[in-house]
């Protein structure tokens, strides 16, 4: 067993805030805290050692998947920090509809989108992601997991993406959408 030389963010520890608890068993991390739980298989040759409010990374491997390891210790570290934000804050992201006529309701946990279609829209979340009509062309999609929860925004985004000579659409709150001239921009 050999102990390999981790990367600067792979050495860093991630601190457990108030009301947060983990567990590291058979390779399985779980994370618990007010918002919900969450579970992280671990790679062989990576370890995990709570102690003091904080979870860090050990890693040890043979020769033959040195490189691997080594390679993921870093997005190992990433994704236990996203688990403990996840369960402590979560995560979110906003959406705006940009178009006359385009807007979207909220249906009990579904949200029916009009977005120019000769027919409504019907989007339902998967489990442990909320989709919230704020206004009504203003959508927040929250959860735990990041990557759920940026997954979705994605695929609502992609049910009408904007369009590149007026703008209309689904966008993220913060996107530049870049407009092209169009026939009589000469």
């Amino acid at each position: 067993m050999v102990v390999q030389a981790m990367s600067r963010i792979a050495k860093k520890p991630v601190q457990l805030p108030n009301g947060v608890s983990a567990e590291y068993k058979n390779g399985i991390l779980t994370v618990k805290g007010p918002l919900g739980e969450d579970k992280l298989s671990v790679m062989n040759g990576i370890d995990l050692e709570i102690a003091g409010g904080s979870i860090s990374l050990r890693v040890s491997s043979n020769d033959d998947n040195e490189k691997k390891v080594d390679a993921t210790a870093g997005l190992v570290r990433s994704l236990v920090q996203n688990m403990v934000t996840g369960v402590s804050q979560g995560f979110e992201k906003h959406l705006e509809i940009v178009g006359v006529g385009y807007r979207a309701t909220q249906q009990k946990n579904e949200v029916q989108l009009q977005l120019g279609f000769s027919h409504p829209v019907v989007f339902s979340p998967p489990a442990g992601v909320t989709v919230e009509v704020l206004e009504p062309t203003k959508l927040r999609v929250k959860g735990i997991n990041k990557e759920m929860v940026g997954q979705v925004a994605a695929n609502i985004r992609k049910i009408r993406p904007p369009e590149p000579y007026k703008g209309k659409g689904i966008r993220y709150r913060d996107e530049n959408v870049r407009k092209k001239a169009g026939k009589t921009g000469k």
